[in-house]
């Protein structure tokens, strides 16, 4: 089971909200996830990321492998 770090999208057309999940790789992005583990809001000025940063580290040294997007985010965060 390969496992990721990706954004599970939310909110309204044209004003995404995201959810940072740990979810299996063949689940649709919006589909069923493991944990969730943080939330970003880009539309806010400066973008907001919130990230449990205990969970992240259990999960990356658990093998769960981060999407490029969410590696930035928590390069972002200090994680």
């Amino acid at each position: 089971m390969a496992v990721k770090i990706r954004l599970r999208r939310m909110g309204a057309k044209k004003a995404p909200f995201y959810r940072v999940v740990v979810a299996d790789s063949r689940y649709p992005r919006d589909g069923r996830f493991i944990e969730e583990i943080g939330y970003y809001n880009p539309l806010e000025e400066p973008a907001v990321v919130k990230i449990d940063t205990e969970k992240a580290k259990k999960w990356i040294a658990n093998g769960a492998q981060p999407t490029d997007t969410v590696k930035d985010l928590l390069k972002k965060a200090g994680i």
